[in-house]
């Protein structure tokens, strides 16, 4: 049986930490399916087209990962998609501690999925996607925390903003 994983999250943006657990990730999985859901609770600066896009960019020619979104529980993605594993990010024990009651919840509702934590190297432990549009709500430079790959259509479509 194939092993999938679900990477959620909402990607606004992309950034270096996300590519790195994603890139560690794919030696433990067959495929992993980058799922940018709806956040009822979050109101994203970037439009989910380029978010997509950005993503598609930072793994153009990556054969297994894939980027798709979706607006219902992640446990019930999961169970379209016929992945068994969730993949999360850990910079700190704040996210851990938020993290692991996620990963209880989800495993109450589905036994099923389990829950694979990487922790984020350490030299991207303080950038996080909030840190990112703050920057740019201020006019700095933001695009050196971003995957390479995306670094130039990033600060163009800031100008453009």
């Amino acid at each position: 049986m194939k092993r999938i994983a679900i990477f959620p999250g909402s990607f606004d943006p992309i950034t270096l930490g996300h590519e790195s657990i994603v890139r560690r990730a794919l030696p433990l999985f067959d495929e992993v399916i980058i799922a940018i859901g709806e956040n009822t609770q979050k109101k994203c600066m970037f439009p989910l087209d380029r978010r997509i896009k950005w993503i598609e960019d930072t793994f153009q020619g990556t054969e297994n990962v894939r980027v798709e979104t979706y607006n219902l529980l992640t446990v019930d993605y999961c169970k379209q998609r016929n992945a068994k594993y969730i993949i999360r990010g850990l910079r700190n024990s704040i996210d851990f501690q938020y993290e692991q009651n996620i990963a209880l919840i989800n495993n109450e509702l589905n036994a099923d999925i389990e829950t694979v934590f990487l922790l984020t190297e350490p030299r991207y432990t303080s950038i996080n996607s909030s840190f990112i549009r703050e920057i740019v709500n201020f006019g700095g430079e933001a695009s050196r925390f971003l995957p390479e790959g995306i670094r130039a259509d990033f600060e163009k479509y800031i100008k453009e903003l």
